[in-house]
């Protein structure tokens, strides 16, 4: 019995897709690396003294938030000391109470008036850069004090103006700015890491 002939392997969506990812991750390396650095040593700096970061996102963004946290709190490579991270839509009956009595925007906001304090970070991760609820947790960090941080996609974006820093990937499309993402949180836990052990303290 013959075997059918084998075809040539064409420019198929799914070698389209790994082509996005690596003409992206070219662009994004070098300037990521300068951003993650910074906030890795801020992070061990304030986290370091008792203030905590708490991360929020929406769908794929809120499972990077959560990875991100995860990393912090258990570990990322080596052995360390646990530290103070919150992934807001975790909580899934303050999640749905709140989007049942104030409504979906104000999911996040209202988490951060009840756990930020001054000196805390908000990390915000969002593909369109443009998520209403984040817009809003942003604008109540700040009005406690906090510091926010925007993981986005390309820019310009709405989240990308508000933040106090921001990191925005140019990716053609949404799944390549998630795969981004989850290379940048590595990216900040590398840094974190790397500064907790060497005990960097920021002013």
């Amino acid at each position: 019995m013959s075997r059918p002939m084998s075809r040539p392997m064409s420019h198929t969506t799914e070698v389209a897709h790994c082509d996005d990812l690596m003409h992206a991750l070219g662009e994004f390396r070098d300037h990521a690396s300068a951003v993650t650095e910074r906030w890795g040593a801020a992070l061990a700096s304030r986290l370091g003294a008792g203030c905590r970061l708490l991360v929020a996102g929406n769908g794929g963004s809120a499972a990077q938030a959560q990875h991100l946290t995860a990393e912090l709190v258990g570990r990322y490579r080596d052995d360390r000391p646990p530290y103070s991270a919150l992934a807001l839509h975790a909580d899934t009956s303050s999640t749905t109470a709140i989007a049942n009595d104030y409504g979906v925007q104000e999911i996040f906001a209202r988490q951060v008036c009840a756990h930020g304090r001054t000196g805390d970070v908000l990390m915000l991760l969002s593909t369109s850069g443009a998520s209403a609820n984040l817009l809003v947790a942003a604008k109540e960090a700040h009005r406690l004090g906090m510091s926010v941080w925007a993981l986005t996609g390309p820019a310009p974006n709405p989240l990308e103006g508000t933040a106090d820093e921001h990191l925005c990937v140019d990716g053609a499309t949404t799944a390549t700015v998630q795969e981004l993402h989850l290379v940048a949180v590595h990216m900040l836990c590398d840094s974190f890491d790397r500064a907790v052990a060497d005990g960097v303290v920021l002013p």
